[in-house]
C-alpha cells in the first residue's frame, strides 16, 4: 500500500496503516455487504427456518490452518456467508416459533453498523460522551414506556442472564443479603446468577406455582413467614412477567404488595415480556410492573433489536453506582468531572460498546406507534393460534395465549410423540418449534415474535406437526396447497 499523507496546520506526517484498505476497495466491501444483508431481508421468508450442516462439512469450510497471507476479501465474505451464517436458526424468519429473540429490524441493523464503524465506547463520558448521552436518552425512554417514575437509572449489557445478575448485585449492595424467592417457572439464568454471586442454597427458594403456572401470593407470604420465624433474613422475591414456557405473568400487583409490607427488594425479570407493556393489550397483562425495584428487558427480545441487547433498570437512584463504582489512578483521567454518566460505574463491565444507537435509531425512524402495532399484532397471532387449536379436535390448549407464546398437546400423545414431531419439523427446515414440560407435562410450544407471520405460517406449522414424521402433511390453507 502506498503511503498516503495527511497535513494539518502544523504539517503532521500521518503514517500508512499496516491494515488499512483504499476508500474505494472500503467502500465496493462494505457495499457488498450492505447488499447481501438486504439480500438476507428480502429473501429469509422463502429460505428455511433452520439449517444446521455437519460438524464436518462446517469445520472443514470454517476451520484449518491459521491464515499467515492475506486472502481474497470476496472469496472469505462468499465462504462466511455461505457456510457460517447459512447454517443456524434465522430468528428473523416468519415461521421461527422455537425462541424468544424477536427479528431484526433494519433500522436497528444500520444503528449496530455505526457503532462497530465508529468503534464508539460507552464506559465513560470523557472516552464516548455522545454515545453515553444516547444510551441514557434510550434509558429514559424505556423508562416512561414501562411507566417506572422519574429518576429511574438503567444500564444496556448483553441480555437476560446478566441484566438479571446485576440487578441482584445492586439490591444485596443497597440492602444486605438474604432469602430470594421465585417460582419453579423463572428461568434457570436467574439462579445461576444468584449462585455466581455466592448466594448459598439456603437463600434460595423455589417455590411452587399454582394452576396457573404463576408465583402464587399465599405461598410466598408463607414462605416469608417462615423464614423470619426461623430466624433468616427475607431479602428479595423474583417475579416474572412472561415466562420462557408458557409467557405465564406473575400477580406483579399482589406480589408487589407483599413486598411493601415485608420491606422486600421486588425484582421483576422481564427479559422476555415487559416490551409488550407497549402495546394496551400487553399493557392489562403486565399490571404492576412499574411497582418494580428492579426491572430486566431485553431489546433483543419484542423491541426487534439484533443481539445482543438486555437492560437493566433501577427505581433507586445511585443504587447501580453504589454497587459497581469503581477507581483507579489509570482511570482518573476518563471520569466525570460535573455529574455526567460513566456507565463504567453501572455493570461489571468496564469495556463496554455502545448497544443504544441501534436502539436510539430504531425508535427515531419508526417511531414507538409502529412499534406498540408490531407487538400488537404479534400478540394476536398467538390469540389465532390458541382459537385455531381449539377448533381441532386433534389438539389440546394447555396454556392459552400469552404474550405471544401458546403451549399444546397432541391428544393422547406422549412426550416421545411430541420430541419426535418437533424434530422432524425443525429438522426440515419449514419452521423451528420446540417441544418442553410444564409442571412435568409434555407439550409443543409456539412462540410468536414476528408481525410478517401469517395465519397461514401458523395453520401450515400445525398441518405439519399433525402428521407422522417424513409424511407430508395434509393441505388445511383453503385452497392453496402449504
Amino acid at each position: 500500500m502506498k503511503e498516503r499523507i495527511a497535513l494539518n496546520s502544523e504539517s503532521e506526517v500521518h503514517a500508512a496503516d499496516p491494515l488499512g484498505m483504499e476508500p474505494d476497495e472500503m467502500r465496493r466491501l462494505g457495499y457488498r455487504v450492505v447488499d447481501l444483508v438486504v439480500e438476507h431481508f428480502e429473501t429469509r421468508a422463502g429460505g428455511p427456518a433452520s439449517r444446521t450442516g455437519t460438524p464436518l462439512d462446517l469445520y472443514r469450510a470454517l476451520a484449518g490452518p491459521l491464515p499467515e497471507k492475506p486472502g481474497d476479501p470476496d472469496e472469505v465474505l462468499d465462504r462466511l456467508v455461505g457456510f457460517a451464517l447459512s447454517h443456524m436458526r434465522h430468528t428473523g424468519h416468519p415461521r421461527a416459533f422455537a425462541h424468544i429473540p424477536c427479528p431484526s429490524s433494519f433500522a436497528a441493523v444500520l444503528g449496530e453498523w455505526l457503532a462497530a464503524g465508529y468503534n464508539a465506547p460507552a464506559s465513560a463520558w470523557a472516552m464516548g460522551a455522545g454515545p453515553t448521552a444516547v444510551e441514557v436518552a434510550v434509558l429514559d425512554w424505556l423508562r416512561e414506556l414501562l411507566a417506572m417514575p422519574a429518576g429511574t437509572e438503567g444500564v444496556l449489557v448483553s441480555g437476560g442472564s446478566m441484566a438479571n445478575l446485576t440487578a441482584f448485585a445492586t439490591a444485596r449492595a443497597a440492602c444486605g443479603s438474604g432469602v430470594v424467592y421465585m417460582s419453579d417457572q423463572a428461568h434457570a439464568a436467574l439462579r445461576r446468577g444468584l449462585v455466581t454471586l455466592g448466594f448459598a442454597p439456603t437463600q434460595l427458594r423455589v417455590l411452587p406455582s399454582d394452576g396457573n403456572l404463576r408465583l402464587a401470593p399465599q405461598v410466598l407470604n408463607a414462605a416469608v413467614a417462615q423464614d423470619r420465624s426461623a430466624g433468616r433474613k427475607p431479602f428479595l422475591v423474583a417475579a416474572t412477567a412472561g415466562t420462557t414456557g408458557s409467557g405465564t405473568v406473575d400477580p406483579l400487583n399482589e406480589i408487589a404488595d407483599i413486598c411493601a409490607a415485608e420491606d422486600l427488594w421486588f425484582h421483576v425479570d422481564g427479559a422476555y415480556g415487559a416490551p409488550a407493556a407497549l402495546c394496551t393489550a400487553g399493557r392489562a397483562a403486565l399490571a404492576g410492573i412499574e411497582r418494580a425495584d428492579s426491572l430486566v428487558l431485553d431489546p433483543h427480545k419484542w423491541l426487534f433489536q439484533p443481539y445482543d441487547a438486555g437492560c437493566l433498570l433501577v427505581r433507586h437512584p445511585g443504587a447501580l453506582r453504589q454497587a459497581f463504582a469503581i477507581d483507579a489512578e489509570y482511570l482518573k483521567d476518563t471520569g466525570a468531572i460535573s455529574g455526567e454518566t460513566d456507565f463504567r460505574d453501572r455493570s461489571l463491565e468496564l469495556t463496554r460498546r455502545s448497544r443504544s444507537l441501534k436502539l436510539w435509531l430504531t425508535f427515531h425512524i419508526y417511531g414507538a406507534a409502529r412499534i406498540r402495532a408490531a407487538i400488537a399484532r404479534v400478540m394476536e397471532l398467538a390469540k389465532f393460534a390458541e382459537n385455531f387449536l381449539r377448533q381441532d379436535t386433534i389438539w389440546e390448549v394447555v396454556t392459552p395465549a400469552q404474550l405471544g407464546i401458546v403451549t399444546f398437546a397432541l391428544r393422547h400423545a406422549d412426550e416421545r410423540t411430541h420430541v419426535e414431531r418437533a424434530t422432524a419439523v425443525t429438522a426440515s427446515g419449514y419452521a423451528t418449534v420446540t417441544h418442553t414440560k410444564l409442571k412435568g407435562r409434555s407439550v409443543l410450544r409456539l412462540c410468536i415474535t414476528n408481525p410478517t407471520t401469517t395465519e397461514r405460517d401458523i395453520v401450515s406449522t400445525f398441518d405439519r406437526l399433525a402428521q407422522q414424521p417424513h409424511q407430508p402433511p395434509a393441505p388445511r390453507w383453503p385452497h392453496d396447497d402449504v
